[in-house]
């Protein structure tokens, strides 16, 4: 028998919380995502212009689709606190994340019409319909599982590869891109989605969902995996 993979620390999830179990139970697969080639190349700065231009472009039109889920767990939600929640992340999703890639994208060439005019790649297609597939077949826990390898990872890829690379940064051509998910008020969000997690695993948890939701977190984590893939393998 193989011995269990050992995942780096990651302090903002608290090792009885949902989201650090489900981790776990994936640890292969979250290692192949948050040390995924594409990630080491951007942490490196050796990522290929090409293929962060790529990536960039996939990435407003995952946002589309992710304002899309996030309405979706509005409407499932338990309490009001959690609509309230939900309705805050959409607004924040349209009227400021989506307007802050725009101008992201700007310093890299890629105009507002690029991103509107671009086609979905499949791995992009492949990850945005399972999410609201987990999220139209099951409940907003079943939603929120599918929707944390993104929120929570992100956190987790930006925080490692700025200690990593903090002396290399100042150099780094996507230093913006780590410093911004390395920052407070991503880690911020994060923090608060591994809590959402615990509340509403304290209402619908039960051990015999577990595995299913284990399911649930591993596919979504290889579809990041996929999307990194993509990232590296096609050109914009």
């Amino acid at each position: 028998m193989s011995s269990p993979v050992t995942l780096p620390d990651f302090p903002l999830a608290p090792p009885a919380s949902l989201f650090a179990r489900l981790r776990q139970a994936v640890a292969e697969d979250w290692l192949a995502y948050t040390q995924h080639p594409f990630v080491e190349q951007l942490g490196k700065g050796t990522l290929p212009e090409a293929a962060f231009r790529h990536y960039l472009v996939q990435d407003y039109r995952f946002l589309i689709h992710f304002a899309r889920a996030w309405a979706l767990a509005l409407v499932k939600a338990d309490t009001l606190e959690d609509m309230r929640h939900a309705a805050d992340t959409i607004s924040a999703l349209l009227n400021e994340e989506m307007r802050l890639h725009v101008r992201y994208c700007a310093r890299w060439g890629i105009s507002e019409a690029d991103l509107e005019d671009a086609p979905e790649a499949q791995a992009n297609l492949a990850y945005t319909r399972y999410v609201l597939e987990r999220g139209f077949s099951g409940d907003v826990l079943d939603l929120q599982v599918a929707l944390a390898p993104c929120i929570v990872g992100y956190a987790e890829i930006g925080r490692a590869l700025h200690a990593q690379f903090a002396e290399s940064l100042a150099q780094n051509p996507y230093r913006d891109w780590i410093e911004m998910y390395a920052g407070e008020a991503y880690q911020q969000v994060a923090r608060h989605a591994i809590l959402q997690l615990d509340r509403l695993a304290a209402r619908r948890l039960t051990e015999a969902r577990f595995p299913d939701l284990v399911e649930t977190f591993r596919q979504a984590t290889r579809l990041e995996i996929a999307f990194w893939d993509m990232g590296l393998m096609q050109r914009f």
